[in-house]
Parts: C-alpha cells; structure tokens; sequence
C-alpha cells in the first residue's frame, strides 16, 4: 500500500523555522523525484520544491529561494523541507508528491501525494 506521510507542521513566529518530513512506503522511493507543494486558503495548489531521484537538482519557487531547502535520503524512504525565515504568507498546507522518473514505461506518469501538514506563521 502505498502511503506518504507528511510531519513537522504547526505554529510558528515570523522569522521561525520548520522542517517538515515526508516519509514514504509501499513503492521504490529511488525511482521517483520527489516535490513539495503548498496550498493557502482561498488559492490554487502551487509548487514549492522539487527534487531528482538522486538528490542531485533541487528547484525551488522564487518566492521561497534562499529560505526553504529540499533534501532526501534514499535510504530511509523520506524527503525533507526545511523552512527558514517564515513569513505569514507561507501559511499553507504543504502536501508532498512522487513522480515515477526510472525506466518502466508502465509507471510512466504515476504520481501520488500525501495528505498534507498545516504550517501557520503568525505572531
């Protein structure tokens, strides 16, 4: 069964930091890039961050470079955010994606996501 669980949201002053984790299981971890997105109230889902098979790319929205850094580790299954200097208008849900990127033509386009943290920056 395929699942990816995201952790690590909450409430945090402008200015704090988060790490959010997303751990996955019931599929090949390594064969998929992983991303993050986020969705404020009232707005369209939006690309955060994403990441190749290897961790070798990361790209990042303009509206979190210098802030926010993508990573993974293969060997645990899990992909990371870790969230710098938070501003209010990061408050979101922040839902993690994997898109199968290896070689099996029958896997082409699958793609899950998890069910998302809160992450609310507010004084």
């Amino acid at each position: 069964q395929v699942q990816l669980v995201e952790s690590g949201g909450g409430l945090v002053q402008p200015g704090g930091s988060l790490r959010l984790s997303c751990a996955a299981s019931g599929f090949t971890f390594s064969s998929y890039a992983m991303s993050w997105y986020r969705q404020a109230p009232g707005k369209e889902r939006e690309l955060v961050a994403d990441i190749t098979r290897n961790g070798g790319v990361t790209n990042y929205a303009d509206s979190v470079k210098g802030r926010f850094t993508i990573s993974r580790d293969n060997a645990k299954n899990t992909m990371y955010l870790q969230m710098n200097s938070l501003k209010p208008e990061d408050t979101a849900v922040y839902y993690c994606s994997a898109e199968y990127r290896a070689q099996d033509p029958r896997l082409r386009g699958v793609k899950y996501w998890g069910k998302g943290t809160l992450v609310t920056v507010s004084s």
